[in-house]
């Protein structure tokens, strides 16, 4: 199995993620992460979709998702010529001032901001990549999260090369 990061351009209309979560649904593709977003053209929405499979089925799930009807095009996003990020945001319980000390430590070793400071806990929000959120999280081993939310990877590729100009 090897993992794969997929870029689709698809045109901003009503039901056209559940259109692309429901193709991989009914052929038993697994999504990873799954991000969307308006483009800097209103027009346009992107989505980062990773994805994992065999050769076979990651070609079949580019040639898929690229006739659906909404979607006007898709690239891999390739490791060593993308960018890829994702944002956690991480309740921890803090029972003392020491644990808070502890956290606010382990958070600026990481770059995370704390963006909430209750008497119970601390929100931190950090950003990077999958392997440093999974990092951060393993290091808080000894803190119990109260919740955690990630938003998935969003990616975009290096330089100018690969940028997709719609009309």
């Amino acid at each position: 199995m090897q993992k794969k990061v997929f870029q689709l351009l698809v045109d901003n209309t009503s039901g056209v993620l559940s259109r692309i979560a429901g193709l991989f649904s009914r052929r038993g593709y697994n999504i990873d992460s799954i991000t969307a977003g308006v483009t800097a053209d209103p027009r346009f929405t992107r989505i980062t979709i990773a994805t994992s499979g065999d050769d076979e089925i990651l070609e079949q799930i580019e040639k898929q998702v690229s006739k659906l009807v909404d979607v006007r095009d898709i690239k891999e996003l390739k490791p060593e010529e993308s960018v890829y990020r994702e944002l956690a945001l991480v309740k921890v319980r803090v029972k003392s001032a020491r644990d808070r000390i502890d956290v606010f430590a382990v958070a600026n070793a990481y770059r995370a901001d704390p963006v909430d400071v209750s008497p119970g806990s601390i929100t931190i929000e950090l950003i990077g990549d999958q392997d440093k959120i999974d990092a951060f999280i393993a290091v808080l081993d000894g803190y119990e999260i109260l919740e955690l939310a990630r938003t998935g990877i969003a990616g975009l590729s290096r330089g100018v090369e690969h940028v997709t100009y719609l009309e």
